[in-house]
């Protein structure tokens, strides 16, 4: 498995989850990472993005100011802490690497996908 997910779990709304990847250092090192969810009956969407360096993040408008993308790098790790959870951000997530940023607004740049990892958000 060169991406693993995990971190899902059940939680109330306005809780917060921590959702961790790691992946082999193949597919991590000096690449893009990022965080994509999909919910039940929708299309896989964007949530979140960050470069190599770390010093570039993006984020889809619904989580902006709620999840926070971080990475790293000693650890080919990446992580999203997601706050304010609301039920509307139930999915399953699934991190990314890619070689470009531009996967934050077209998915065929990926270069790998992780398996998923479930958040559900109720009460």
């Amino acid at each position: 498995v060169q991406l693993q997910a995990s971190g899902g779990g059940l939680v109330q709304p306005g809780g917060c989850l921590r959702l961790s990847c790691a992946a082999s250092e193949t597919i991590f090192r000096g690449n893009v990472m990022g965080w994509f969810r999909q919910a039940p009956g929708k299309e896989r969407e964007f949530v979140a993005a960050i470069s190599w360096s770390g010093l570039t993040t993006y984020y889809a408008d619904s989580v902006k100011g709620r999840f926070t993308i971080s990475r790293d790098n000693a650890k080919n790790s990446v992580y999203l802490q997601m706050n304010s959870l609301k039920p509307e951000d139930t999915a399953v997530y699934y991190c990314a690497s890619a070689r470009s940023l531009t996967i934050r607004t077209d998915a065929k740049y990926v270069d790998y996908w992780g398996q998923g990892t479930l958040v559900t958000v109720s009460s």
